[in-house]
């Protein structure tokens, strides 16, 4: 059995957490590969709204595994907010959540050399969620970090130590004020830690590679966005980690042959949380009305999302180096309000060529946005589920995506519940 893949393909907040929702009752394992509580997965269902950062989307089916993949980098204290916020659900979470004892630790100086690299940098700051997650892979690749398996350990206290003893001279060295809070983050985190003692601590790998040799279905769940990845991002303002389908290979420790479907998830728009180019951001009122249709405020950290028309030239890129085989399309209900929609077919770079392909730093090499616009469908899309019941210039608007991208869009989302949903064969796009 092949393990299937589900990514953004934009900046992140595309709705992840709604489509692993969805398909999760096709699974019978979910894994998160990559990334950290930094990320926002939000499920509604029921007419109840959830927000998911570091636990597998799929933890609400109670017949799935859920795994936290070696890639993830957890915060214990975060980890227990999550499970105490799952409760009132009555999940058997001490069945279904596995943690890999591989996953990195994010231990509270993390959080503050998070917040002092951030200042440090002043108006070049990158947009950090502030949740510790570059520090911590950062200490990862330095082969100085603290994993899962090592709570357990009985030099935990001392590797904690050594850790956190080189972590103060860095803060020192940036006269950054840590004395004042770093007691009681560690209060929190020993008691947190503790707590996620009782959940089973895992060497993950070989669970999910069992479960493919046992021909169980396995769905590999990405965080943030295609263009947040750490070597293909919009680098520096990238996030610290490989968000490709590539990632799930060493997140999860599965071989690349055994990658199957790859779900692209993008929004009919496009939406960016902190700093870093977006060649079709609306600045004036267009953007505005997006934001506020669309409930455009991160999920994790409450800031507005900047907003802008559908870029095509990076999804195709997106789309490229993952090798994805089916295409999701996110919140086409948002663009109900507007008359007309644009969408950005190629870039005009500052020499007057017009090109398809993302330039190698889109910091520097600045673009202009060429647009082709389409008729709005100015109607509202409650209880459609089947494609032909789209207002046609909807459907026309979903063909020549289809027929751009060489994909089949196989799922189109037209609300926030999990019901909002059309499902479509895949259509000929000869």
């Amino acid at each position: 059995m092949k393990v299937d893949v589900l990514l953004g393909l934009q900046w992140g907040d595309e709705g992840k957490g709604k489509i692993v929702d969805v398909l999760a009752p096709q699974y019978q394992v979910v894994a998160r590969f990559q990334g950290g509580p930094n990320a926002g997965h939000t499920l509604e269902f029921d007419g109840i709204k959830h927000v998911l950062h570091q636990i597998p989307s799929g933890i609400f089916r109670s017949d799935i595994q859920n795994i936290i993949g070696n890639g993830v980098v957890l915060d214990p204290i975060i980890f227990q907010k999550e499970i105490e916020g799952l409760q009132k659900y009555n999940l058997d979470l001490q069945k279904n959540l596995f943690i890999s004892k591989k996953a990195s630790l994010i231990i509270p100086t993390h959080r503050l050399l998070d917040a002092a690299y951030e200042q440090h940098k002043g108006a070049s700051k990158i947009g950090s969620t502030l949740k510790g997650i570059g520090p911590t892979y950062q200490d990862k690749v330095a082969r100085i970090g603290l994993r899962v398996g090592d709570i357990v350990s009985p030099r935990f206290q001392e590797k904690y130590q050594k850790l956190v003893d080189a972590h103060k001279a860095i803060l020192e060295f940036y006269q950054f004020d840590y004395q004042s809070t770093l007691a009681e983050l560690e209060t929190h985190f020993f008691s947190s830690v503790e707590f996620m003692k009782q959940f089973q601590l895992t060497n993950s790998e070989y669970l999910i590679n069992e479960a493919i040799q046992k021909g169980e279905s396995v769905l590999a769940e990405g965080a943030q966005g295609s263009l947040l990845d750490i070597d293909f991002g919009s680098y520096p303002f990238v996030t610290s980690s490989s968000t490709m389908a590539a990632g799930a290979c060493t997140g999860l420790g599965i071989a690349p042959h055994q990658i199957g479907e790859v779900y692209g998830i993008f929004k009919a728009y496009c939406t960016r949380v902190g700093s870093g180019p977006f060649p079709t951001e609306l600045l004036e009122e267009t953007g505005e009305r997006i934001r506020q249709e669309g409930r455009e405020f991160g999920a994790t950290t409450g800031r507005p999302r900047r907003c802008g028309w559908l870029d095509l030239p990076a999804l195709k890129y997106a789309i490229m180096i993952n090798g994805v085989t089916q295409l999701v399309m996110m919140k086409v209900d948002v663009l109900t309000i507007f008359d007309t929609i644009r969408v950005c077919t190629h870039y005009r770079l500052p020499d007057g060529t017009v090109t398809h392909q993302l330039p190698y730093d889109l910091c520097d090499e600045k673009v202009e946005p060429v647009y082709r616009d389409f008729t709005g469908w100015g109607h509202t899309l409650d209880g459609i589920h089947a494609f032909d019941e789209l207002p046609a210039p909807l459907a026309a608007y979903v063909e020549f995506l289809e027929k751009e991208l060489q994909l089949p869009i196989s799922f189109i989302s037209t609300g926030p519940d999990r019901q909002a949903l059309i499902h479509r064969e895949a259509p000929n796009l000869i």
